[in-house]
């Protein structure tokens, strides 16, 4: 079993990475219009009289683009529009959750009592249940601000608010326009949104439909080494995450307790994602200037170590970045550009006084 120990605070750690797995979708074959066969008249008094009918015309479908959240590919409409980021709940009353399966890319991030939430972002992909959705924090806004899109969170403390707006974020609050309460879950966590709400509002207050810039680098993927089929993430002193391969997929427990997922409908299953990447930054705690609480926070600007994994395999390698509103860069342990599949995927910001381990 690999262990990766954690980061003391004043340690610099160099370069970045970030790596992801899956499959582009299948191109769209070109329509032939093929002309039917002549019809030919003959008369016993005429010469033979042919008639040829016109060809039509068959519009040829646009190809599919490449998304910039995880390089797989859909139609034009789906991924040149605004991306949507909606923050979820992770407490244990809050599962199962609604909307992790159905997000381009999932954030998990720590918040307080050793608890993690996730930030799913939705670009070529829409959905009118998701949740519970739940409170922002300091981290949310390296991950948020490189995408510039409308970020849904149930609420936060006035001072994390603060940040947010000098942060420029576009921050869209329980409103009762984009949110309602689901009575059959208790509160806290019975707050769903849509992706479709969203968009609406945020067509309304004229923000930008632009597509976010490329997360990571996609392409022809850096070559795993070694193996690793159980995936250990040590959050807290909760239960560990874990990652476990099945042969086609990682599937997530919550120690030995499957995480599930459920729809509006009352379909389920359990979370799965092909690609898991580890973003192991300082772990510091942020506090207001003046009233509100202290909260846990992971500094996701400078350098530290990367850890991706797919298809049961690892690459080990560092991130880098300078501000906190430009994608991550990930480097191998040589410095090369780490570069993922297209694929889904989920990426841990994890603190450095934790460790991960795998096997």
């Amino acid at each position: 079993m690999r262990r990766i120990t954690p980061i003391g605070a004043v340690l610099v750690c160099t370069a970045l990475i970030v790596a992801a797995c899956s499959q582009g979708a299948a191109t769209t074959e070109p329509t032939t219009t093929t002309l039917t066969p002549l019809t030919t008249l003959v008369t016993t008094t005429t010469s033979p009289t042919t008639t040829v009918p016109a060809p039509t015309t068959t519009a040829t479908p646009a190809p599919n683009i490449a998304d910039t959240v995880n390089g797989l590919e859909a139609d034009e409409s789906s991924v040149q529009r605004r991306a949507v980021v909606i923050k979820i709940d992770n407490h244990s009353n809050a599962r199962p959750q609604s909307g992790l399966m159905d997000a381009d890319l999932v954030y998990e991030i720590l918040v307080e009592g050793g608890l993690t939430r996730f930030a799913a972002v939705f670009h070529q992909s829409d959905l009118d249940y998701v949740g519970p959705v739940r409170s922002g924090r300091p981290t949310d806004v390296g991950v948020v601000k490189p995408l510039d899109a409308p970020f849904q969170i149930s609420g936060a403390q006035p001072w994390v608010q603060d940040i947010f707006k000098a942060e420029g974020l576009k921050m869209v609050y329980d409103n009762g326009t984009t949110t309602w309460r689901e009575h059959h879950r208790s509160a806290p966590h019975n707050l769903y949104s849509s992706t479709y709400l969203i968009r609406d509002y945020a067509d309304g207050r004229g923000w930008s439909d632009e597509s976010p810039g490329n997360v990571f680098s996609f392409g022809d993927p850096t070559p795993t080494s070694g193996t690793a089929t159980n995936i250990e993430l040590d959050w807290s002193d909760h239960p560990d995450v874990r990652w476990v391969w099945n042969g086609e997929t990682y599937e997530r427990f919550n120690g030995s307790v499957p995480h599930k997922w459920v729809t509006e409908d009352g379909e389920d299953g359990i979370v799965t994602t092909p690609m898991i990447v580890v973003l192991v930054g300082r772990r510091y705690t942020a506090s207001p200037s003046g009233k509100g609480s202290s909260v846990p926070a992971t500094d996701t600007v400078g350098s530290g170590t990367a850890i991706v994994f797919r298809d049961g395999g690892v690459i080990e390698g560092t991130w880098q970045r300078d501000r906190n509103d430009v994608p991550f860069e990930l480097s191998d342990a040589s410095g090369n550009d780490i570069v993922l599949p297209a694929s889904k995927m989920w990426i841990a910001i994890f603190p450095d006084n934790r460790t991960v381990n795998w096997s």
